[in-house]
């Protein structure tokens, strides 16, 4: 385990400060009198009633008429028992479930069953927690985002519900804006606290009776966006599938505004134009986005209705310096580079070692990829998926560019175990020829080893040709280590595509899964392997695949070509 840093502990105890100084305040806010500063106990009007924005499942009512509950990933079994007495298969699960972002689901069926259910276990929720409570039920961002549901079908809900049912719903919806405004602040620092600050003002501007509290909400909503949107449209976490989560949020609260007769703040609309733009920057060809730091199971649904409110769909940006990362692409070919170091210990429990890392795509084909997050129920694998060995970079020793750090009360304020290293991450972008080069280097393996690695890209005009250089070589000009030390280069295909040794042992013949495009694979000065990978990133579990590695060992000074070219 890394000893921490001076800075490292210097901000744990600023986070923990943090933490207490917010759950005093919770805890003060929801006491009278001040608890009754924020509102009535009941939500006496709806004003308005948002769409939801994300996809429905029409066949999650096939499963739940039959008592099988699946959330985040796994599926429990609620035959003849509500799920709010059956014990949650994983804390993931218990969060989705008392979030009721499934009433969409139930919403989508056109039949008075669904209906009645929704509505009979929304009001068993509302009864069984109409005391002070606690728990996963009451945790700010997943009351955040039961107000949302509720909210936004709240016609699901109510319409011709009779009157004791009603009252209950809409006293319960009270009291949960209350309870949110009161304990907020308690959130964990990066998304978590910005879905709890989002959820508030979207309640506050959707029911009557709060209007003197949208003003202070909305500052420290803009506050906590600009801490969290960078200046290019990405997330700190620089993960890019919070962007989506985020979009699909952001632009009802922004529609509420205008429906209420109010400005939106400049900031939000700022942030939504530069998060559409950013989400653009990295897509591959296949339409999805490129899996790098914490990115999981793809929602093509979700990307295409966020992109529908892309008012520049043919315009892309140049580049992408405040989250770090690099695209090129030529022809039918887009290349798209990790290179950053990682973010903030706050924004990294999901963060992932793949500094310089790639993926690569051909057409709609995905060619390169790296193994992604597996999904929610997936939690032994994510060590695994975070380690360098799962991306397409160089790793040496056996050993990630980063390091996990390990510290209890850290990973129990941001949510997880951080990641730090690399510290110095270098990138220089020229465009000869027609082509694109990519310098990069990074001094994660310094510490170690007393190395840097270093990776230059050259995609070619036509985007037929990709040619890499890695570089080993000595941080303070050693040029000898004591012992060879063993890498390997990981070039992971995604699963599908077949790929197979030549004649040549250092060369390998990789077939596109859905066309007959054929591509070789050329290395020199390391030997060529083909083994098993895993891909990590799909909704229905980790996936076998296949990986290209490039092995060797070096004594300090060592260099790797390789080239993937086109047949035709």
């Amino acid at each position: 385990m890394p000893r921490l840093k001076i800075s490292e502990r210097i901000r744990i105890t600023q986070l923990a400060a943090d933490r207490l100084r917010r759950g005093a305040v919770s805890s003060m806010l929801h006491k009278p009198p001040f608890r009754w500063h924020f509102a009535a106990s009941a939500a006496e009007q709806l004003l308005i009633v948002p769409q939801d924005l994300r996809t429905a499942d029409p066949s999650f009512w096939d499963e739940v008429e039959v008592g099988h509950f699946g959330l985040a990933g796994m599926v429990a079994s609620a035959v003849d028992v509500s799920p709010f007495d059956i014990t949650p298969p994983s804390e993931a699960w218990a969060r989705e479930l008392h979030g009721f972002g499934w009433l969409r689901h139930l919403a989508a069926v056109a039949r008075p069953e669904a209906r009645d259910m929704a509505r009979v276990l929304a009001t068993e929720w509302a009864m069984r927690h109409r005391g002070s409570g606690g728990g996963i039920a009451w945790e700010a961002p997943v009351t955040g985002r039961r107000l949302v549901s509720w909210i936004s079908h709240s016609g699901f809900l109510l319409e011709e519900a009779d009157a004791e049912t009603y009252d209950i719903l809409t006293e319960s919806l009270g009291m949960q804006l209350v309870r949110l405004a009161a304990g907020w602040r308690t959130s964990p620092s990066g998304y978590p606290r910005l879905v709890s600050l989002m959820s508030l003002l979207f309640a506050q501007l959707c029911i009557s009776g709060h209007e003197n509290q949208v003003a202070e909400t909305e500052r420290l909503f803009v506050q906590e966006l600009r801490r969290q949107i960078l200046p290019d449209g990405g997330h700190v976490s620089r993960n890019p599938g919070v962007l989506v989560e985020l979009m699909l949020d952001l632009l009802p609260l922004h529609k509420c505004f205008s429906a209420r007769g109010l400005k939106a703040p400049p900031e939000l609309a700022a942030a939504l134009k530069a998060m559409l733009a950013m989400l653009k920057y990295m897509r591959l060809g296949d339409g999805m986005l490129a899996r790098f730091n914490g990115m999981s199971v793809a929602s093509p649904a979700g990307l295409a209705t966020v992109l529908v409110y892309d008012d520049n769909p043919g315009v892309l940006p140049a580049e992408a310096p405040a989250s770090h990362y690099v695209r090129a692409e030529r022809g039918a070919s887009i290349l798209i580079v990790d290179a950053g170091s990682p973010p903030p210990l706050e924004a990294a429990a999901e963060a992932h070692a793949g500094c310089l890392s790639f993926e690569f795509s051909v057409g709609t084909e995905l060619l390169f990829v790296n193994g992604g997050a597996p999904a929610a129920s997936s939690g032994e694998w994510r060590s695994a998926a975070r380690a360098t060995a799962s991306h397409n970079t160089l790793c040496l020793g056996e050993k990630s560019s980063s390091k996990l750090v390990r510290h209890k009360m850290l990973e129990e304020l941001v949510g997880g175990p951080p990641i730090r290293y690399p510290e110095d991450v270098r990138v220089k972008v020229h465009e000869p020829d027609g082509g694109v080069e990519i310098e990069t280097s990074h001094d994660g393996y310094v510490r170690r080893f007393g190395l840097d690695h270093s990776r230059t890209l050259m995609l070619g005009a036509t985007g037929r040709r990709l040619l890499g250089i890695d570089r080993l070589t000595g941080h303070d000009g050693t040029l000898r280590l004591r012992k060879d030390i063993p890498f390997a280069i990981h070039f992971h295909l995604h699963p599908g595509i077949r790929c197979r040794r030549a004649a040549n042992p250092n060369v390998a013949i990789i077939e596109l899964g859905s066309s007959d495009d054929v591509w070789w694979f050329r290395l020199e000065g390391a030997r060529l392997a083909i083994e098993e990978s895993t891909y990590f990133a799909d909704s229905a579990g980790p996936r076998r695949a296949l990986q290209i590695v490039a092995r060797g060992a070096t004594f300090g000074e060592t260099e790797v070509r390789w080239v993937l070219e086109g047949e035709n």
